[in-house]
């Protein structure tokens, strides 16, 4: 017999409504467990104290990550944190304050010059090989003749000294790119690599510029221990140096703009 008082206000569509918003609200109760793991438990950002991980709805259960090269295994959230040395003080005593840098600025690893941890070991193509490589130990690649080679030009920093002299190229093997260039130092048998996307190549006067930083500052961008690689750390560390310069490079660049 039909039942009006069981079916008779109830149709597919509000079955469907009511699943939907049931399915979204434990979506959402999943989603804020499963982001704290890297980078929890937080930490006071005065006194560095560790907070509390949440009730069970906003604790993520640890879980256990095989890394990928052999490289072991990651449990996480942990209390494990790092042990860095900022060399930056704060402006103030809130929470939030903004750091200032303490000695060398472009030294500093903090605002447009901060950088990740990384793994001390090179990205790495697919079938074996390290995917970035100078041109010098790459056989088949070369640069586009149709373009400017920077090989062999001068560098010259934000104040027009010169830096050093572009002896190699640095590419991409999987996206077929150049990524950056080795520069000699001058006076110095060390060298450095600039990121491309900082340097401007100009063809007519033979010259590489590189407004992130002055002439007298590539000597303290970070050395590779490798001289055929680089690392993840390493890159993070490269670009980190001269993005700090296009702020600390000079005290007027971190001067308010009128």
């Amino acid at each position: 017999m039909y039942n009006a008082f069981l079916t008779g206000q109830i149709d597919a569509a509000e079955i469907l409504t009511v699943s939907f918003v049931l399915f979204f609200i434990g979506l959402v109760f999943y989603l804020r467990r499963e982001d704290r793991r890297e980078g929890y438990p937080l930490e006071d950002d005065v006194t560095g104290r560790l907070e509390s991980t949440g009730a069970l709805f906003f604790s993520a259960r640890p879980k256990t990550f095989i890394l990928a090269n052999g490289e072991g295994t990651l449990t996480v959230p942990n209390a494990n944190r790092e042990s860095q040395d900022l060399n930056a003080k704060r402006t103030g005593r809130a929470p939030g304050s903004p750091l200032t840098p303490t000695g060398e600025p472009m030294l500093a690893g903090i605002g447009p010059g901060s950088y990740a941890r990384r793994a001390k070991r090179p990205d790495m193509l697919m079938h074996g090989g390290v995917k970035i490589a100078p041109l010098r130990s790459s056989p088949g690649f070369s640069l586009d003749p149709k373009g400017p080679n920077p090989i062999g030009m001068s560098v010259v920093g934000a104040d027009g000294v010169t830096g050093g002299v572009v002896i190699d190229g640095w590419i991409d093997r999987s996206e077929f790119l150049l990524r950056y260039l080795e520069v000699k130092l001058a006076g110095s048998g060390r060298s450095v690599l600039v990121p491309v996307p900082l340097a401007l190549i100009d063809k007519a006067r033979k010259t590489v510029r590189v407004k992130a930083v002055l002439g007298s500052q590539f000597v303290d961008a970070p050395a590779l221990e490798n001289p055929d690689q680089i690392t993840f750390d390493e890159e993070e560390r490269v670009a980190a140096y001269y993005g700090g310069g296009l702020l600390y490079a000079t005290p007027s660049r971190s001067e308010p703009y009128l």
